[in-house]
């Protein structure tokens, strides 16, 4: 299916941030996994690793970003791409809330601290 309308996508929720999946396998895609995240206002972080490289888009508000023992900025408009394997976090520690659209390769599996991985739901 070529078109993923959005009426028809995919909602998860955890505290604090909510991911709607546009392509995905579950959806007709093959190679590429796409979502959409909202963080709330004042939402920390949880770190966490991914497999393969993952693009975040930011389309409004601002994040702070852990990547590497070093804290960025992310704000509307910038692209952040996080290299394989490296563990950050995504915390909004603003009043408004952040947005962006999340790339990341079929198949790519998350792993938190702990070492357990798996796959992101909105990315199946």
């Amino acid at each position: 299916m070529p078109v993923i309308k959005a009426s028809a996508a995919a909602e998860f929720q955890l505290p604090g941030l909510k991911v709607t999946g546009l392509a995905a396998p579950s959806r007709g895609s093959k190679e590429t996994s796409v979502w959409r995240i909202a963080l709330a206002p004042n939402t920390p972080g949880t770190p966490h690793s991914v497999d393969r490289e993952e693009i975040f888009i930011a389309l409004s508000g601002q994040a702070e970003v852990v990547l590497a023992g070093e804290t960025l900025q992310l704000n509307a408009g910038d692209a952040l791409v996080i290299p394989a394997g490296q563990q950050f976090s995504l915390a909004n520690t603003s009043s408004r809330p952040f947005e962006a659209v999340v790339a990341l390769p079929v198949g790519a599996k998350a792993a938190m601290p702990s070492g357990e991985s798996f796959v992101p739901p909105w990315a199946a």
